[in-house]
């Protein structure tokens, strides 16, 4: 991918210079007197270079490869122990209440903090299943320029465009979902009452919106497995799926 927009910034600089013509012919290595190329000789060469493909293309396979990488994330996420049963996505308590937690289980409430912490991530799964129209939604309106800005990003700078442009709105659709999800079993309650109380005594305090907390981790894990699906797409062949992804990334 690097290797196109190299020639494209050199193609970019031979069209501004006095000897344009003689340097364009050796580069494209062609004669072709055609009007179209003569009007735009960075055309031929781009096609030349991309196996064909237009510019057009490109972006629309860019645009494919986040779609398809958001649908197949988030489908992992908002199936049942998505969250729950991955090592890497499961919510815990904050790090700053594991005091409090160990605190609990000793007086025999062991029980309800394990019921707490499954609600916690069920309501990140259930929350997880809005979240991908959310992102076709923004994938659609990408412009060319970000577009292109993605593909001489890094490994993950779709992830982090998606990231910019959804984090409100999936904190929106999030945050009623998992509030609904911990409600069914008085998590919020039990939070709220626990860490409202050690609060008065602690220096350390911790946040007793258990909702905001749930949000903030089911962002994370979201944006954590998209990134995980865009490396894939950009580096490992099976994972394109589609034609398009396979010419855009091939290159």
């Amino acid at each position: 991918m690097a290797k196109i927009f190299t020639i494209i910034v050199l193609s970019a600089f031979i069209l501004h210079s006095n000897v344009n013509a003689q340097l364009f012919k050796k580069t494209a290595g062609t004669s072709d007197t055609s009007s179209t190329a003569k009007k735009n000789p960075l055309n031929k060469l781009f096609a030349k270079t991309k196996g064909g493909l237009t510019n057009d293309e490109v972006v629309a396979g860019l645009k494919e490869a986040l779609s398809v990488g958001a649908e197949r994330g988030t489908s992992q996420l908002s199936a049942v122990d998505g969250f729950f049963g991955n090592a890497a996505m499961k919510i815990l308590m904050p790090d700053e209440a594991k005091k409090v937690e160990q605190k609990l289980r000793s007086v025999g409430l062991g029980k309800q903090v394990d019921q707490a912490i499954l609600s916690m991530n069920r309501g990140a799964e259930d929350a997880a299943k809005s979240a991908a129209p959310i992102f076709v939604n923004a994938v659609k309106q990408m412009s060319i320029q970000d577009a292109m800005g993605i593909l001489r990003g890094s490994d993950n700078a779709a992830t982090t465009y998606l990231k910019d442009k959804t984090t409100v709105q999936l904190t929106e659709a999030f945050r009623p979902v998992i509030e609904t999800s911990l409600k069914k079993v008085d998590a919020t309650k039990y939070w709220n009452t626990v860490f409202t109380t050690y609060n008065q005594f602690s220096k350390e305090k911790i946040n007793p919106d258990l909702t905001a907390y749930v949000t903030e981790k089911a962002l994370a894990g979201i944006f954590l497995q998209l990134a995980a699906e865009e490396a894939k797409i950009r580096t490992d062949p099976v994972a394109r799926t589609t034609e398009i992804l396979k010419k855009v990334f091939a290159k």
